[in-house]
């Protein structure tokens, strides 16, 4: 059973900008291995934008609760190629709550834009 659906678009440049003009604006965002590439060299601003927009489909995915952390959310994918998410603190224990046992994610980018679609599955 589908428990929400969240969708999140996020402009590549603007999102890069504001990386730049908030020092510390990426470790608040994202765990360090969605900083880095598994070669060790940081990630590219697209894909950091795009798993910036998962990061809010989730929220949107469990209704926009309050008091969820953005590092307590991963984006990693699989050696297949496959994005997954990774949930703890705070967005574990609200898709608990909603009943959550299982995402799906979509990410994308093209054009400028980042996007992408979660559903939050029980």
């Amino acid at each position: 059973m589908i428990i929400g659906v969240g969708i999140d678009v996020a402009e590549i440049d603007r999102f890069d900008d504001a990386l730049r003009r908030t020092p510390g604006l990426a470790k608040r965002l994202f765990v360090e291995s969605e900083l880095l590439l598994p070669s060790g060299e940081r990630r590219g601003v697209a894909s950091l934008a795009v798993r910036f927009a998962a990061k809010e489909a989730v929220a949107k995915a469990l209704g926009a609760p309050s008091g969820l952390h953005w590092t307590d959310c991963e984006v990693y994918v699989e050696d297949s190629g496959r994005p997954r998410l990774r949930v703890s603190g705070t967005v574990a224990a609200a898709a608990e709550a909603r009943g959550v046992r299982s995402w799906h994610v979509s990410l994308s980018h093209d054009a400028g834009v980042a996007s992408a679609v979660v559903i939050a599955e029980g």
